[in-house]
Formats: C-alpha cells, structure tokens, sequence
C-alpha cells in the first residue's frame, strides 16, 4: 500500500473521532506550549539581565568590603595611580528612607559618593547638575533627585532649586537624573543621591563598604582587579592570598563580566528547570496518546482482521498505527506552538514581561511532540500489527 494511502487513512480515523483525538492531544499541546512560553520567559530574563549589567559599563568593577576596613582618601588617590585603574567611588546607600515637601512624603532609596560616581555608573542629568567635589569637601545639603521621586513628591519633574526633607533635614535639589526606567530589581527613578561626607552625617555612619572602580579599558580590566586585590590583601594583612582569588571572607571583587557569566548562567538553568517541568505534560501526552491507541485497536480489531484477510501486511498495519499517532502528536505539536506564540503574546502585552521565542526552540518542540507521539505510538502499532487475522475477525 503507497505512504499517500496509509496517511488518508491515518488521517481519517483521526477525524472521524474529533473530540477524542483533541482530548489526546491536549497532553501535547499544553506541553509545547509550555516549553514555548517557559523557555523564552528564562531568554527574556536573560536578555533582560544582559542588557542590565551591560548598561552599567563593560569597564565597570565593584568592590564588597565583607569586613569593612577604613580606606583614606589618600589611598584612593594612590590607587588611581595604579596601572588600569581609571576612576574609584566609595558608595554608601539606604533603602525606604523617609523624603517630604509640603503635604506630600514618600519613601526612597539615598546611593551616596563623591563626583566621579556619575561617569563611573553611567548617571546623565536631564536638568541642573551632579555632585561635585565641592558639594562632598563642605558637607552641603543638597541632593540629586530621580524622576519618579520628584513625581511622588512635586507631582513634576522640574524641580531645580526647590527644597524638600530627607529624615527630617532640608536639602536642595540641584539637579534631576535622566530617567532609566524600571529593571528586575524594581525602578531606577526612585532614589536620590547625596554627596557621600552629607550623607555619612545624616545617616549617621562613617563606615564604607562598597566601592565602585572604573578600569581604563575593558582590557585592562583583568589588571586592574589584579591590583585591588593586592592592595586589599594588603590593607587585610592577607600577604599570601592569591590576587587571582575573587572572593573571600573579608571582600569580593567582580567585574561586569563575571557579574554577566553568573547571571546568564543562574537564568541558563533556570530556563533548564522550567523547561524539564514543561516536557513532563509531552510525556504525559505520549501516555494518553498511547493509551487512546490501544482503545482504537480493541475497537478496530476486526477492521485489522479483515484487511489481514485480504493481505495486508504487517509492516502495513505497523506504518498505518504508527502515522496516526504520529499524526495525532503532529497537529498535537502545530497547536501548541500556535498556543505557546498567543500565549507568549498575551503576558508579553499584559504582564509586561519579557519574553524571546526562538525558532530553534520551537522547531525543536515540535520535533520532540512528533518523537513522543512515535516512541507511545509503537506498543498500540505493534500490537494491532501481531494480531491474528481469524482470531481478530472472531473478536465481539
């Protein structure tokens, strides 16, 4: 019998019984769609996350002082004598910090440091002006507010040179940043930032435990770690540990490279997880699908009988059961991928969240719905295709 004939007739006894073929193949559909949607949720993120770290500055290093040590001035003088290194900014913050103007008060995050915090972390101002070395010398009250708290507070974004309350002290509002927007960690507008000597004394803390360091070039970054970590074993009396150790209990320095090759690792094998999760509804599909076709070889035993009869061979009657389930996987597949883009669609339009959907991803979906409805397709197949012509033309 030609491959055209097996497929009409595969085809049709899938139609025949509509509603039961689609009950089979919603295992297989909610499966690839869920791989679909899950696996370009985990790209999104990572793209997400990418363009995030990438955005601060390829040239960009932190510094986390574990157990803070005092660094003088001086010594941040003489460490940007040191080959590769640019620029360095010690940075103090606090989260929910209580801001007020008139009537109305919110609360906000303070990031504070010296002028060359800005070019180091890429801050533009849209109006008025940063910090300066001025502002940080004489311990002035004035500050640099985000869009999204100058709208909490003023209801506008035009507020150079008016005055609000940070903890119940006045401070001037000198300059306005250029808006960023929202990122994973929640939105980049709502802060405002202080000279660091101002926001010691209102904080009350002299203690530094983060400093950021811009490297002369992305090159150069290796060696500019190199000397950080010298300079820090040294300041810790840690005189024999390696300057290629990273992290320790006392600091951790990471570039934005190393920062980029974790996270895209963490969301790597998040997608993984949710990816594996997901296939769990194809292989529950593929039992359905298998057990759907040991119903219709029961229910066709004597149809299988007769075309036995007439001679029909058995690879026939293998190829014929092994079709409709390839079949039903198949249209199975083409749902689930038409689901997985609508649903894809609908979070990326509704829920603002990010989605990426490879073309690899979904040809390799429906690739694995077609190899799921074979490998379940051919226990069904074989069966139908052992069965003895007189004993199956016998069965009631």
């Amino acid at each position: 019998m030609r491959v055209t004939q097996l497929f009409k007739i595969a085809l049709y006894s899938v139609w025949s019984n509509k509603v039961r073929s689609f009950l089979t193949m919603l295992g297989i559909i909610i499966g690839i769609s869920s791989v679909i949607i899950l696996v370009g949720m985990g790209e999104g993120t990572k793209q997400t996350v990418s363009e995030e770290i990438s955005s601060l500055g390829t040239n960009l290093i932190t510094v986390s002082l574990t157990k803070t040590a005092t660094i003088s001035n001086q010594e941040l003088t003489e460490l940007k004598t040191k080959p590769g290194i640019k620029e360095v900014a010690p940075q103090i913050s606090s989260s929910n910090v209580n801001v007020k103007a008139g009537s109305k008060s919110s609360t906000t995050t303070i990031e504070a440091s010296n002028a060359n915090y800005a070019k180091i972390k890429n801050y533009t101002v849209s109006s008025g002006r940063f910090i300066t070395d001025r502002d940080v010398e004489n311990r002035y009250n004035i500050l640099v507010i985000g869009t999204e708290t100058a709208n909490n507070i003023f209801g506008y974004t035009n507020v150079v040179g008016q005055y609000m309350y940070v903890n119940g002290i006045e401070f001037k509002i000198v300059g306005v940043l250029a808006s960023e927007g929202t990122s994973t960690t929640g939105s980049s507008d709502d802060k405002i930032i202080l000279p660091l000597t101002t926001a010691q004394r209102l904080l009350k803390t002299a203690s530094i435990s983060t400093y950021y360091v811009e490297a002369e070039s992305q090159a150069k970054i290796d060696t500019a770690m190199s000397y950080l970590k010298m300079f820090l074993n040294k300041k810790y009396g840690l005189r024999n540990l390696a300057t290629s150790t990273t992290t320790n209990s006392y600091y951790r320095v990471l570039s934005q490279t190393s920062l980029l090759t974790t996270a895209t690792s963490t969301t790597t094998s998040m997608s993984n997880m949710l990816s594996g999760v997901a296939a769990i509804s194809l292989l529950v599909g593929g039992i359905g699908i298998m057990n759907i076709m040991l119903v219709s070889v029961i229910e066709r035993t004597k149809e299988i009988g007769t075309r036995k009869a007439i001679g029909a061979k058995r690879r026939t009657i293998l190829a014929q059961f092994l079709i409709e389930a390839a079949s039903v996987s198949g249209l199975g597949g083409l749902l689930g991928v038409l689901f997985g883009y609508l649903g894809a669609y609908i979070a990326k339009t509704f829920f603002s969240t990010s989605i990426v959907i490879s073309s690899n991803i979904v040809i390799a979906a429906f690739m694995f719905s077609l190899l799921v409805g074979l490998i379940f397709g051919i226990y069904p197949a074989n069966k139908a295709s052992k069965l003895n012509p007189i004993e199956a033309l016998r069965f009631e």
